[in-house]
């Protein structure tokens, strides 16, 4: 018998009318070698507003995660919201999933729309493609920020014990949960205080919507994160930039925070969110966002001082 409901599609429709009363419109671009990207963007674009670009990691489709911010953030800004490759409505027949690509083709959506300017934040596998859209086009990233995201890992980490898991492919299973109990396990991953006592039914149907479509593409895009990965060979980018990690991280360990901002020395600043975990969009949207408008708003940001929930690091 066929599902007469699914909590996720309706769920899914809710933050479509969400960005859409927000001032967002959905946009498709083809881009003419195969590839379709589809980006939220503003419909109407202020010339006297500064371009945000907002870029989502690994699991659902962009409204899922940046759904919080996108009110707030577009009375400030003209705010740009794209499906990675393999998420949402965006897909390609070429064969790169490097995160090289990735940026390359978020890059082409942007010059598309008529944006040549812009502020870069970017979340977990996001900030991967933030970062590498930073190095790849100096001339149009003015600011970036990268949220739990792993950018200087190396291949050898996970051999040498760094992550909860020992090897690639057992942590695809998780990041690409087929199961309810593999999903369960992201969750208890993800956050500092994990949501109990979900339903296998709705885990199941979120499955179904969102998490079975490009299965195998998305397994590619971790190997290639991954594969013969150097902290050696990764580019210091020049912008100002802002890392933000949650404090209790099991996806991407601290550690990896720190070692970045080591990387960018005197150009990064590292803030740290107290009883966080990885996904710091969904348990601490209101100080991410406070430290967002902090960094980009203000041309010279304050210096972020410890406040008992959050503090700078050195």
């Amino acid at each position: 018998m066929a599902k007469c409901f699914s909590f996720t599609a309706s769920r899914d429709w809710c933050y479509r009318y969400s960005f859409s009363t927000s001032g967002l419109k959905s946009s498709t671009t083809d881009l003419g070698d195969g590839t379709i990207m589809h980006c939220w963007t503003p419909k109407t674009h202020k010339h006297y507003k500064p371009n945000l670009l907002l870029i989502h990691g690994i699991g659902a489709n962009a409204m899922w995660q940046w759904n919080e911010f996108i009110s707030p953030l577009s009375s400030k800004f003209n705010v740009y919201v794209p499906d990675l490759l393999f998420f949402g409505d965006s897909y390609t027949t070429r064969t790169e999933r490097t995160e090289t690509f990735q940026a390359q083709c978020v890059m082409r959506t942007m010059e598309a729309h008529g944006v040549r300017r812009m502020f870069v934040v970017g979340l977990s596998y996001g900030g991967f493609v933030a970062y590498s859209l930073a190095a790849q086009f100096p001339q149009a990233v003015e600011r970036v920020v990268i949220g739990c995201a792993g950018v200087c890992l190396e291949e050898k980490d996970m051999e040498e014990g760094l992550f909860n898991v020992k090897s690639v492919d057992e942590a695809i299973t998780i990041l690409l949960a087929q199961t309810p109990e593999k999903l369960k396990e992201l969750i208890r991953l993800s956050f500092y205080k994990p949501i109990k006592g979900l339903p296998s039914c709705f885990l199941s149907d979120f499955i179904d919507v969102m998490c079975v479509e490009n299965f195998q593409e998305r397994k590619e895009l971790v190997y290639a994160l991954h594969k013969d990965r150097k902290l050696s060979d990764l580019p210091k980018i020049s912008q100002p930039t802002l890392i933000i990690w949650g404090e209790h991280d099991q996806v991407f360990p601290l550690e990896l925070g720190h070692r970045l901002k080591r990387h960018l020395d005197d150009n990064a600043r590292l803030v740290v969110l107290k009883n966080a975990g990885h996904a710091i969009n969904m348990e601490k949207s209101k100080e991410l966002y406070k430290h967002l408008k902090s960094f980009l708003i203000d041309p010279v940001p304050p210096k972020i001082e410890s406040n008992g929930n959050s503090r700078k690091v050195d």
